[in-house]
């Protein structure tokens, strides 16, 4: 049986919400069903979403004590709080990270699929990073949710099987391009792929790259206000 995203699973529920939305006059008994139906909605949102309270005081712990150490080649904590709130929010369970790092960005991620029920891909090419962060990832306590590759992405991002339905690219800027044409067709519709260091200016990071990206119709792209993380929605396959 196929799997359904938490957005076609919901699309029957916001289909009725609109027509309230929509309507002229609210009778008595629509309003009550309208306020039935938005306690629903916040529970249809909320479910699903697994709660652990000594893994979150582990990674709340962790985060603070080492909020300062990372530096090599990791996002800025605002960017690992964007990341964590994009797969909540999109209930996401099948991600992959171009780009590992010493950990900093996959542990927000894993942190957040901990709670989705699902589990992060991660590849680092240098083994000294991919060491230090296996290291934090147990630190942290989501090991378990981490799937951290010591591997060459040029290769494996080609040969993964996929699907996912979140992909964070942030690895070398100048193959930007070919691994979102290698994971493209492997994104499910409704999917987020989300890509750091992209700039509006012309002449700025990764201009080009952002300009491709917008040609696409079957995507929803823009930059997040105050940040360099492009978000891409997939609409439609290619």
């Amino acid at each position: 049986m196929k799997r359904l995203s938490s957005n076609q699973r919901n699309f029957p529920l916001r289909c009725f919400f609109s027509q309230f939305l929509f309507s002229r006059e609210l009778s008595s008994g629509r309003l009550f069903a309208l306020s039935f139906l938005i306690i629903l909605s916040a529970q249809v949102a909320g479910q699903d979403l697994k709660t652990n309270v000594t893994l979150d005081r582990q990674v709340e712990k962790f985060l603070k004590e080492n909020k300062n150490t990372f530096r090599d080649m990791n996002v800025p904590e605002k960017d690992g709080e964007l990341l964590y709130d994009l797969i909540l929010k999109g209930k996401y369970t099948r991600a992959l990270e171009i780009g590992t790092s010493t950990g900093y960005s996959g542990i927000y991620m894993a942190w957040a699929l901990s709670k989705t029920g699902g589990k992060l891909i991660t590849i680092e090419i240098n083994e000294s990073r991919h060491k230090t962060a296996l290291k934090n990832f147990e630190e942290a306590g989501l090991s378990d949710y981490i799937d951290a590759r010591l591997a060459d992405a040029h290769v494996v991002v080609k040969e993964l099987p996929g699907p996912f339905d979140f992909v964070f690219s942030d690895a070398d800027k100048n193959w930007y391009t070919r691994y979102f044409d290698f994971l493209d067709p492997k994104l499910e519709v409704g999917g987020c792929y989300t890509t750091h260091n992209i700039s509006e200016d012309r002449g700025g990071w990764n201009y080009d790259y952002l300009q491709y990206i917008r040609s696409l119709d079957h995507y929803d792209s823009k930059i997040h206000p105050g940040s360099s993380m492009l978000i891409s929605y997939k609409k439609a396959d290619k």
